[in-house]
């Protein structure tokens, strides 16, 4: 079968398919339970429960804690793509859409653009249960908009990776446990939580190697200068290549399958 891929095939292809996934979304409430539940769970208990050993009160703490919740809500949006494609391969219907005449990555790439509106909802979620706890950004608006797309825009280059263990991977409980224990390790072993210099110096070592630590440090300059930094634009170019090494990756463990 002759399957056509040039840009404009792969641009509808795609699009198809992420409406089917937003319908499948939207009609399966539980599937924002994580991007809804846990940013405003974790946000209540690590202000109020560490706040005050950590910083000396809850109001001190949000400016460090607001970041490090988005950014592992992000982390827990971006996992479940891998599990939801992992459904999918279970189910069978990926087999249906390898018989069409689409482009390979459009169900790989429909399935993480309506994933898109887990992670505007999670980033909606934290910042707005950062702000009802009395955390207010030094910056306008605008900025604040523009940490969120930063963070929303991390979380879905991650999720090609993410996608990837999904395909490699066995079974949908195998992914959700890989992807939760990514996830602590990536967020707690960072600045998501505690300041660098609190950690012992091994762990120090760990956290200034782990990607989270600079996408937390960018959002945090952004917050306090109300400027795009070094880091900011480190974090983009990283995403970017993150997309164009796992996406090609995903397409080929796909074909694979």
């Amino acid at each position: 079968m002759d399957i056509q891929t040039h840009g404009g095939n792969v641009i509808m292809n795609t699009a198809t398919m992420a409406y089917r996934n937003l319908l499948k979304t939207i009609h399966n409430p539980d599937n924002f339970m994580d991007v809804v539940i846990q940013p405003v769970l974790f946000m209540l208990m690590f202000g109020y429960l560490f706040g005050g050993a950590i910083a000396g009160g809850v109001q001190a703490y949000l400016p460090t804690i607001v970041p490090g919740i988005l950014m592992q809500t992000m982390l827990s949006a971006g996992s479940g793509s891998g599990a939801q494609i992992r459904e999918d391969l279970d189910s069978g219907v990926f087999d249906r859409f390898k018989s069409l005449p689409m482009a390979h990555i459009a169900p790989l790439a429909g399935q993480l653009f309506a994933d898109s509106l887990r992670l505007l909802i999670a980033t909606i979620t934290s910042l707005t249960t950062g702000y009802l706890m009395g955390w207010r950004p030094a910056v306008g608006f605008g900025w604040v908009v523009a940490i969120g797309l930063l963070a929303i825009f991390t979380g879905w280059a991650l999720s090609w990776i993410f996608a990837l263990l999904g395909l490699l991977m066995k079974s949908a409980g195998a992914v959700q446990s890989a992807s939760l224990m990514t996830m602590l390790v990536l967020s707690f072993m960072s600045n998501a939580f505690v300041p660098l210099r609190s950690l012992t110096k091994p762990l120090q070592v760990v956290a200034r190697l782990n990607p989270v630590t600079y996408v937390i440090t960018a959002i945090r300059q952004i917050l306090a200068t109300g400027s795009w930094t070094h880091e900011s634009l480190l974090v983009v170019v990283v995403d970017v290549v993150v997309v164009a090494v796992f996406a090609p990756l995903a397409v080929w463990a796909y074909d694979r399958n």
